[in-house]
């Protein structure tokens, strides 16, 4: 079996629609994908319908935004209850403060690179979770930038002067909550240093404690040294190491199936949904 736990659809950041997202994974030969849109659940039904036509087994996720004193954290979640009134409640708010932040974002950038918030909307019609991928696409289209990295190094990285932070909850809250609504979290690209700061491993430990199921071993942003880190830490913790794209249809190189979950590891993250 090849297993993908980690793409993106229109819902949120990706550049294809929910439906072809999946189609995209069964031409890819992939057996499994996840769908795990930024703070939302409303690609599910769509990719559902989708995966029984193609005849792929879809299951059916989140990547929920939090943080650790200040540190910026992705948190997966796999078949977690969409009607859990906590989770609902956490996932509009932190909607509604990415939505905030890249209004305020696009006010202090259209000062130097003409682009307005309409514009943004323009990029953005079918998601439900609006960011700054989304502001990239805008100021591609406006033609300041030819990609979505060229705009993230020079204008909306943390980094940036136009950066505003925005709300998210604290993560061993979240690894909670998201148990409490049946889900399996998995920690999403921990050891992608190039983005920002990374938690150290006595986080990691804390949000086992909490319930923490899973952690991403095998990503595109990891060197050979985090995945060596990584594994290492699974094996210690007794969690569940997985491989994923984080694809993003065009918006970003990653491609489906690059890296792969074992059928074993699945088999162990569908086991802890009990």
């Amino acid at each position: 079996m090849r297993i993908d736990l980690h793409a993106h659809s229109t819902v949120s950041d990706g550049t294809e629609p929910p439906a072809v997202v999946v189609e995209q994974a069964a031409a890819a030969g992939l057996d499994v994908v996840a769908l795990t849109d930024h703070d939302s659940v409303e690609g599910w039904a769509e990719a559902s319908a989708a995966a029984t036509r193609v005849g792929i087994e879809l299951v059916p996720g989140i990547e929920v935004s939090c943080r650790h004193h200040g540190i910026s954290i992705h948190m997966l979640a796999y078949w977690p209850d969409p009607h859990d009134d906590a989770l609902v409640g956490t996932l509009a708010k932190t909607r509604d403060a990415r939505v905030a932040r890249a209004q305020a974002m696009v006010a202090r950038i259209g000062v130097d690179y003409p682009v307005t918030w309409d514009d943004v909307l323009a990029e953005s019609p079918d998601a439900a979770t609006v960011g700054r991928p989304h502001i990239a696409d805008a100021l591609i289209t406006r033609g300041h930038f030819a990609r979505r990295e060229d705009a993230f190094e020079l204008v909306l990285s943390n980094h940036s002067p136009y950066y505003v932070p925005h709300y998210a909850p604290e993560v061993v809250e979240a690894v909670v909550a998201l148990r409490h609504a049946g889900g399996v979290p998995v920690f999403a690209h921990p050891g992608a240093d190039a983005r920002g700061r990374v938690v150290p491993d006595a986080v990691i430990e804390q949000l086992a404690d909490a319930g923490l199921v899973g952690i991403e071993v095998e990503h595109r942003d990891h060197s050979p040294a985090q995945r060596e880190r990584l594994s290492g830490i699974a094996a210690r913790l007794g969690l569940v190491p997985t491989g994923s794209s984080d694809y993003h249809g065009a918006g970003k190189p990653n491609r489906l199936g690059e890296n792969l979950t074992s059928p074993e590891n699945y088999a162990a993250l569908q086991a802890a949904r009990a």
